[in-house]
């Protein structure tokens, strides 16, 4: 039997937050970690688990998922999500859902009640309506400070937003029988147009399970974690090269830097061992395990 643990984020980027942001993240994060706590602590999956966490931060508008989520440049908001389990490497994703509350549901469903592993925008939302999933209009997922950002950036003339924050949300699992998964979710970046999707819900990319080796969880440069093909990377390191998993994080973080970009990723293995790794200024991130750890950090120790 192995000893369960779960890791969670919250993104990566600059960080320069006021006491109030800080102390809404770190929350957000203590309410993930006892949503996917008391999942493994009840002998529950670990794809469960990741998916219990990631709904929290879904709903908690302190991150960039769900509610709380950056604008498209046409001022709409497009949600992708993905989640992955580790014994037989099933895997669902849904990209550029508008009105579904909790995407990483979405994706689950696409897992488990269809053939398929992506779906994307009209054909996302009709499928997630064969399978009855809670709908809201999408101006609920909207806050004011997002709108303001988009303004901003729109303002300014620089395109999309690269250099702040990446403010995905992911969690990572391995449960009592040493299966592991992984679930990321996200808005994407502000002011994103012409459909773009980014590395959160491309299994391999932004999110990855494989008893064999791990499950990783990114936030960052989307298009330079895609092109790294960073989750998968990670375990590819430790089943191929031997890496242990905190270097195989680090290696590969440094490889998605020297392409240029930035941001993080959590990881767990089948062992119980846990890891993460960030190139930013902070990453929100948090850990609970069987033997009683729990941390909750925004900024370098």
């Amino acid at each position: 039997m192995t000893n369960w643990s779960l890791v969670v984020h919250g993104g990566s980027g600059a960080l320069e937050l006021s006491t109030e942001e800080e102390a809404a993240g770190r929350a957000g994060l203590n309410a993930a970690l006892d949503a996917g706590e008391a999942v493994l602590k009840g002998g529950g999956s670990a794809v469960d688990a990741v998916e219990a966490a990631v709904r929290v931060l879904e709903d908690d508008p302190a991150f960039n998922a769900g509610r709380g989520s950056v604008l498209t440049a046409e001022g709409k908001i497009e949600l992708d999500a993905a989640i992955m389990e580790g014994r037989e490497r099933h895997a669902g994703a849904i990209a550029g859902l508008t009105t579904v509350r909790n995407p990483i549901g979405a994706a689950r469903a696409v897992m488990d009640h269809s053939p398929h592993v992506m779906l994307s925008h009209d054909g996302a939302e009709e499928f997630a309506a064969t399978r009855g999933l809670e709908t809201v209009d999408p101006s609920w997922f909207e806050i004011p400070a997002r709108r303001e950002a988009l303004d901003k950036v729109l303002a300014s003339g620089a395109g999309f937003d690269l250099d702040v924050k990446y403010g995905t949300v992911g969690a990572v699992a391995v449960d009592r029988d040493g299966h592991v998964a992984a679930a990321t979710s996200t808005g994407g970046l502000t002011a994103k147009r012409f459909g773009r999707i980014g590395d959160s819900p491309l299994i391999g990319s932004g999110t990855y399970a494989d008893d064999r080796a791990c499950a990783v969880s990114c936030t960052g440069a989307g298009e330079l974690f895609i092109r790294a093909a960073a989750a998968h990377e990670v375990g590819a390191r430790m089943r191929l090269a031997g890496e242990s998993l905190q270097d195989a994080v680090d290696d590969v973080l440094a490889d998605v830097l020297a392409l240029g970009g930035k941001g993080g990723m959590i990881a767990v293995a089948p062992s119980g061992e846990a890891a993460w790794g960030y190139t930013t200024r902070g990453m929100y991130r948090g850990r609970a395990s069987a033997e009683g750890e729990r941390e909750v950090a925004v900024h370098a120790a």
